[in-house]
């Protein structure tokens, strides 16, 4: 029984590719977040400091890149309030950067607006508040949009999109030549196929090198044309990764030249299989180039088994070439060679298969080094983006085997022609009879080459295999292309792991200490003095956390009574972070009671309280108590 496959007409094609490009600007839309996080910070957020600190740290969960001027602090009246000059802390695993502060400072809040690029080459960035002595109105206005984004940013993130897509058609397609089809290396449309590859892939390089200094500092679109701040970004990671790319690509129009040229010209059985064996090496040797252009300056070189994980990427990139790029040059082939053989087709089979073993191995070790943990896959932005890329590979997976079957069942012989059709030789000018005009044998020749080309697609058409196969195919590339840009996203996107250890170190660090309860202390004392110099100090701190506090102080003496001292003063100290002491001065409401509305605890932790008591001109004592605030 002759299988029967309806036939991919024009307007189809065109509803599945709008379809695509419909999901493509789904992916791309969404916001792209770097991989280092500020898990720390001294002062914190929102934090009140009795007296101007000398200078302001960050912490970070991984290795990032700052200068001079990523980190500013701005007085409430937006004047610079830091010397502008960075402070390299870090110590081990710990990351740490900080600046100086002026002396002198005056009381109010202040801004700390800072930015960063991280170990993997992506921007970050942010703002927090502190205030010195109590809270203020401020002028300066946080940055609503951070690094990385805007027209430049999404103009990045395509540039991206289109270098991964140049990768795989220059890679893929290449290897597809040299593995499954070597004849294919004669064929026009898939020549164009590669190079228009080399040519994506070089010019989204190029473009990636003007707007990477815009896309980790300024934001702005003009910047792309200023040259001198192109020197900068030549000194960093991802600079340099882009150069060596450009390099790269050199080698790889040389490769293009020889395979479709010196490759294609040559008869002899022994000097095609040694110069296969060339571009083979050679073509293996550039492509893990430009793929570890990609590891060396992206996700794989930074957090956990970087030297592990830097091999295991470019052999996912490679493996992720081969399989798709393969699967662009034999759609092409099926759409504009319909006399592509059965051996050929059955070759990228194979190639594919091993190409889906190896993205399986390597993305399961990617995929636990940047999850994790089962609560980040389905928690954080990257576990459910790569559990979307997981999806789209199954389903990818599925239209494949569904092609391997529309192969087995492809007809052995290349062409068939409608029944009662004979082939017809293809006439060119030259061959024309002599006494017809130039004019009308280039006629002559276009009708020929119209009959020739309407011939092979009804030959073509006629095929219901091959025309079975050419829809899966064209399946499997539409869910390709969606595949790539949720890759695209992936590389952009805070790994699971990154999220959740920022998020814990964030939660320890200011989880309260204690419930959220007033304070209250009954405090003995002796100043040493004839008269009343024994008593009792009952202290009450509410709501007894950091922030505002209200306190009050009662003194009484060996006989009960409210005791009006002379002079009575506390001061708190947070010894593990060397803040303090903070004093306070109450204020004398009646006899043997003090109080004071205005107790600023700048931070959570189990402070000194010291209280000091004078009942006359030469008696004095100080009483110590460690209290846990929240």
């Amino acid at each position: 029984m002759t299988a029967t496959a309806p036939r991919f007409g024009t307007t189809y094609v065109l509803q599945l590719l709008v379809i695509t490009a419909a999901l493509l600007g789904t992916v791309l839309s969404g916001t792209a977040s770097a991989h280092a996080a500020l898990t720390g910070s001294d002062p914190k957020d929102g934090a009140v400091v009795a007296t101007a600190p000398k200078g302001v740290t960050l912490t970070f969960s991984e290795q990032v890149a700052m200068g001079d001027d990523s980190i500013r602090v701005l007085e409430p009246s937006g004047k610079r309030a830091d010397t502008g000059e960075l402070r390299n802390l870090c110590a081990g695993a710990v990351v740490k950067y900080g600046v100086f502060l002026h002396a002198g400072l005056p009381d109010g809040t202040y801004t700390v607006a800072w930015r960063a690029i991280s170990a993997d080459s992506h921007p970050i960035s942010g703002a927090f508040t502190f205030s010195i002595g109590a809270p203020s109105q401020t002028t300066v206005a946080l940055p609503k949009q951070e690094v990385g984004g805007g027209v430049v940013g999404v103009l990045y993130g395509i540039a991206r999109y289109v270098s991964y897509g140049g990768f795989i058609l220059l890679v893929g397609g290449a290897a597809f030549v040299l593995a499954c089809w070597p004849r294919g290396a004669t064929v026009r449309p898939l020549q164009r196929l590669v190079v228009r590859g080399w040519v994506a892939l070089t010019a989204a390089t190029l473009a990636l090198l003007l707007l990477r200094a815009p896309y980790t500092s300024s934001g702005a679109l003009g910047d792309v044309f200023d040259l001198g701040a192109l020197s900068p970004v030549l000194d960093t990671k991802t600079g340099a990764a882009l150069v060596s790319r450009l390099l790269l690509l050199g080698a790889a129009a040389l490769f293009v030249a020889v395979l479709f040229g010196a490759y294609t010209s040559r008869e002899e059985e022994a000097e095609k299989k040694d110069l296969t064996f060339g571009l083979a090496i050679g073509g293996t040797v550039v492509a893990a180039g430009i793929a570890g252009t990609w590891a060396l300056s992206e996700h794989a070189s930074a957090g956990l088994q970087p030297g592990v994980a830097m091999p295991v990427d470019i052999l996912h990139l490679l493996a992720m070439a081969a399989w798709l790029g393969g699967l662009a040059a034999l759609l092409v082939a099926l759409y504009r060679e319909p006399s592509i053989e059965r051996t050929a087709v059955r070759r990228f089979s194979r190639v594919a298969f091993g190409s889906v073993v190896v993205l399986a191995a390597t993305g399961i070790y990617q995929s636990w080094r940047q999850v994790g943990s089962w609560s980040a896959l389905t928690g954080t932005a990257y576990g459910r983006l790569l559990l979307l890329k997981v999806g789209l590979v199954a389903v990818l997976v599925g239209v494949a085997w569904v092609s391997r079957r529309w192969t087995r069942r492809l007809a052995e012989t290349p062409t068939l022609l409608p029944e009662g059709e004979e082939e017809q030789p293809l006439i060119a000018p030259d061959d024309v009879p002599e006494d017809l005009s130039e004019e009308r044998a280039a006629q002559l020749a276009r009708q020929r080459a119209a009959l020739a080309t309407a011939r092979k697609r009804r030959a073509r058409d006629a095929d219901p295999e091959r025309a079975g196969l050419r829809r899966s195919v064209l399946a499997e590339a539409a869910v390709a292309v969606v595949l790539l840009a949720v890759t695209t996203v992936l590389t952009t996107t805070e790994p699971g792991r990154t999220v959740e250890e920022a998020g814990r170190t964030q939660a320890s660090s200011s989880s309260p200490a204690v419930p959220d309860r007033p304070l209250d202390l009954t405090l003995p004392f002796d100043t040493g003095g004839a008269v009343n110099g024994k008593g009792t100090v009952r202290l009450t701190l509410a709501p007894g956390r950091s922030g505002g506090n209200a306190m009050h102080v009662y003194v009484t003496g060996a006989n009960g009574r409210p005791l009006d001292v002379p002079e009575l003063k506390v001061s708190f100290t947070l010894e593990s972070q060397q803040i303090g002491p903070l004093p306070v001065v109450p204020d004398r409401v009646t006899a043997g009671h003090w109080t004071s509305a205005g107790v600023q605890i700048p931070m959570p932790g189990e402070w000194k309280l010291q209280v000091t008591v004078r009942t006359s001109d030469i008696d004095q004592t100080t009483i110590d108590k460690n209290v846990k605030i929240g």
